[in-house]
């Protein structure tokens, strides 16, 4: 009789509570599921040990400079075009030549060519206006200093009227097949240190070796903090940075 003479009030309020009721309950069953998921997780990586990274590099001098450079210009016929070419060609290579670079040192690429046709309203009209023709000389050479002194002084032709596209030279180290194993080893070494560190804080200690994945190698400029997935190779400097990473699993 009570319950029948209850007010609408009473009766909304004890519903809210049965809900309420309800809803922590089923919180809670979601949140023990969730963590015993997490803690099977952390169990399963546990259980198969320790990964961590280990890193090395080195400082290097670039000994191999390659430096392409470009002739070109243009005029109202091929053949003009062409022999200014083939005498700009020949200023230059004198120009590298008498600097102290060898002729053998030199490589001359074929002359090109191409007609700079007319459009008008984004349509050709057919009619040439000029020819432009180009041609490579690409200088290989292991005296990497003179190959950046005559870089930067290139001013001193181009005022003569030459018309020379530099590019800069690129700068390679022919020794890295055998800093690229040297820097491996180092990473390993680091790579232990590393893992005995953190499981000795903790009151373990390293098992046997699991797995090693060597990344790849990052050659960049002093001091850069650059990378790339696949590697870098910075060839804009002399003197570079080459650095190795390992990523090793041990037993724990």
């Amino acid at each position: 009789m009570s319950q029948l003479n209850e007010s609408p009030i009473i009766t909304v309020e004890r519903r809210k509570a049965v809900t309420i009721i309800i809803a922590a309950v089923i919180l809670s069953i979601a949140l023990g599921g969730g963590l015993m998921k997490v803690g099977s997780g952390f169990a399963s990586r546990s259980s198969d040990g320790i990964t961590v990274t280990g890193s090395a590099k080195i400082s290097a001098t670039a000994d191999n400079a390659v430096w392409i450079l470009n002739v070109s210009l243009s005029s109202p016929a091929v053949s003009t075009a062409v022999k200014k070419v083939d005498s700009d060609v020949a200023a230059l290579s004198e120009y590298l030549v008498k600097a102290g670079i060898p002729t053998d040192a030199l490589t001359l690429g074929a002359v090109s060519t191409y007609a700079n046709e007319e459009y008008v309203n984004g349509n050709a009209t057919g009619r040439i206006l000029s020819y432009r023709a180009n041609r490579e000389v690409t200088v290989r050479s292991k005296d990497v200093e003179l190959i950046s002194k005559l870089s930067q002084g290139i001013g001193t032709l181009l005022a003569t009227g030459i018309n020379v596209n530099n590019y800069g030279p690129a700068y390679y180290i022919s020794n890295l097949p055998e800093l690229r194993p040297q820097l491996m080893a180092e990473a390993m070494k680091d790579a232990k240190v590393r893992a005995e560190a953190l499981t000795k804080a903790v009151g373990g200690e390293i098992g046997s070796l699991v797995n090693v994945k060597a990344g790849p190698i990052q050659i960049t400029t002093p001091d850069s903090t650059m990378t790339a997935d696949y590697g870098a190779y910075d060839t804009s400097t002399i003197e570079k940075t080459v650095t190795a990473t390992v990523s090793v699993t041990f037993k724990s």
